[in-house]
């Protein structure tokens, strides 16, 4: 009864997108397991780019039945608009897609709540989705879930009971109008009947699934390095992108996790605010973030790039567990004369043994680096490993090496065929 779980291993958008799409060639389901719709996966197909943010990457092939689990928070408007344009691309999803009825919504007053308190607090980057503030809720235990639907009574109880508290926060604190109850009530009815079908118990599905020996991938959004335990707290997201987050966000036992799979970019980037050791604020950054497109799937935001942090890289392995990484991008340095890893944090004079759990002292360290050189030729359509300059094979290998990890799968660009498998 396999599962394997796919992480980011950094600050998200390493490119999870696409390696899940590929190895869903192999797989009988893909679950996603948190976060919401401020999670933007890409898969180029052809020429065709197609971004998802709720629905698994995995819809893309016809014999993968997709997911989404209950630790994720559901945006109707997110959800109605993804369902729409995969329709309008002829991907049939009837059958194949899933959605727990235990999923926590997402209602209007988080995304103007999550808005508001951007705007007059210390900023952390959010996208404004709402995704923190329905988190709150979930956990306040006010949050209103899926199932709720069912009963129209107790959904507009409620919602009724909620709308007024949040109602005194927008008005007192933040001088907003305040939202209509019955205008709520009735787009979320009539959300619930586009829906109806694919709502179902997911934990109950997911382990008959594993009984059955069925193949599954468990997709995280964002990154480890975002993950509100474990990540550059207070900068971080507000679920568990991490591994552990796999096992709560879709009902399954940790008995069934056979594999940790992280994927990293060949250098490093964040979105938002929040401390990044290896950033590069002159034109390296600016190369790195162009050749790159290093630009927001979802927000389009510009990204924050720096060097490989290898540093990191082993702390997030052993939060989750990684054995293997996928690393992708490497395309994106063929031009680079000269390549950088971080392979230590000095603090006060002092080499730090483990990666800070401050965000202070993240941000006050110093990258120690190893330099590497470039290897200035393209690499885009090579698809057999020992094809690589070696140049980029030694620099392969010594993220391997320097993170304690395999490296298994080399991503050379966005499309599916610009892959190559180690073994």
């Amino acid at each position: 009864m396999p599962v394997n779980i796919i992480v980011g291993a950094q600050w998200g958008d390493e490119g999870k997108g696409k390696i899940v799409d590929r190895l869903s060639e192999s797989a009988d389901i893909v679950a996603r397991y948190q976060g919401g719709a401020n999670a933007g996966h890409t898969v180029i197909i052809g020429t065709k780019q197609y971004v998802l943010h709720l629905i698994p990457s995995g819809i893309f092939h016809p014999k993968v039945t997709c997911v989404i689990g209950n630790g994720v928070v559901i945006d109707p408007i997110a959800l109605m608009e993804e369902k729409r344009q995969l329709e309008e691309l002829n991907v049939d999803i009837g059958g194949r897609l899933l959605i727990s009825h235990n999923a926590h919504l997402i209602m209007p007053y988080h995304k103007l709540l999550d808005s508001m308190r951007e705007q007059t607090s210390e900023k952390i980057g959010t996208t404004g989705r709402g995704i923190g503030p329905a988190y709150n809720d979930k956990f306040l235990r006010v949050g209103i879930r899926i199932v709720d639907l069912l009963d129209r009574e107790t959904f507009r109880r409620k919602l009724q009971q909620n709308i007024r508290e949040k109602n005194q926060i927008l008005k007192k604190i933040y001088d907003a109008k305040e939202l209509d109850v019955d205008k709520i009530v009735f787009e979320y009815e009539e959300f619930d009947k586009k829906i109806d079908e694919f709502v179902t118990d997911t934990a109950l599905y997911l382990n008959n699934a594993l009984k059955e020996g069925k193949r599954i991938i468990a997709e995280g959004a964002q990154g480890a390095l975002l993950d509100v335990d474990h990540g550059t707290y207070p900068f971080v997201t507000s679920s568990n992108p991490t591994s552990g987050g796999a096992c709560t966000g879709l009902g399954i036992p940790p008995t069934s996790i056979t594999a940790v799979l992280g994927v990293v970019k060949a250098y490093a980037t964040r979105v938002g605010n929040g401390p990044f050791p290896t950033e590069l604020l002159d034109s390296t950054g600016t190369t790195l973030r162009e050749i790159g497109g290093e630009y927001g799937a979802t927000t389009g935001r510009p990204r924050r790039c720096g060097w490989f942090d290898a540093v990191s890289l082993r702390y997030s392995a052993m939060i989750n567990g990684i054995s293997d990484i996928a690393v992708t991008k490497l395309d994106v340095l063929d031009e680079f004369t000269e390549l950088k890893i971080c392979t230590g944090y000095e603090f006060e004079g002092k080499m730090l043994k483990t990666f800070p759990s401050d965000f202070r002292s993240l941000q006050a360290i110093h990258p120690v680096y190893e330099t590497f050189e470039g290897w200035k030729s393209a690499t885009s359509n090579i698809t057999d490993y020992a094809a690589l300059p070696r140049n980029a094979q030694k620099y392969i290998e010594a993220l391997g090496k320097l993170t304690g990890t395999k490296v298994t799968i080399v991503s050379v660009g966005a499309r599916r065929d610009q892959t190559i498998f180690m073994n």
